[in-house]
């Protein structure tokens, strides 16, 4: 075998160890590139009690209870097809609602309880999270608008000048 065929195969032979590789990441990571499950997802999976995942919806009207000698609270999440049971300890975000949009992320246990570890609340009153918005929309049920994203706002007025130029190109004061 020459020197030069011997190359060839390391390097066909790293290539395929890199291309294995890179399919094994992306087979691990393919359950967790998902930003949340909304209730309908969480049902319709077969997930594993006490693995850890996002959780998004609506926060059911009137579901709100609080425990105020735990410091815990209780609330249903909804994507207007199915509901799913929260548990949180600890302080809720002031921008808190019922019937707005919350994205909670923590476990389900094996009763089907969503105990969750941290929630996240609209910041405005424009705002639902994307992803929790087309959820919504998939399910038919939602009848809102799906926000857009606008990006930064673009100055309109006329860019600052340096030091007055005469007319020969001359800085002075």
């Amino acid at each position: 075998m020459t020197r030069k065929r011997r190359r060839l195969y390391l390097v066909f032979a790293g290539m395929a160890l890199l291309g294995a590789a890179a399919a094994l990441v992306l087979s691990a990571l393919r359950d967790n590139l998902v930003f949340f499950y909304s209730p309908t997802e969480i049902l319709d999976r077969e997930i594993e009690p006490d693995r850890r995942l996002r959780l998004g919806g609506l926060v059911v009207e009137g579901s709100l209870k609080r425990n105020p000698g735990g410091g815990s609270v209780a609330f249903r999440v909804t994507d207007l097809s199915h509901e799913v049971p929260v548990t949180f300890r600890g302080l809720l975000p002031d921008l808190f609602r019922e019937g707005q949009g919350v994205v909670a992320e923590g476990v389900l246990d094996r009763n089907g309880m969503f105990r969750a570890a941290d929630v996240l609340a609209k910041h405005d009153e424009n705002y639902m999270p994307p992803e929790v918005a087309e959820a919504l929309k998939k399910s038919g049920q939602w009848k809102g608008q799906v926000p857009e994203y606008v990006g930064p706002k673009k100055s309109t007025s006329a860019p600052k000048k340096g030091p007055e130029e005469n007319k020969n190109g001359e800085s002075g004061p």
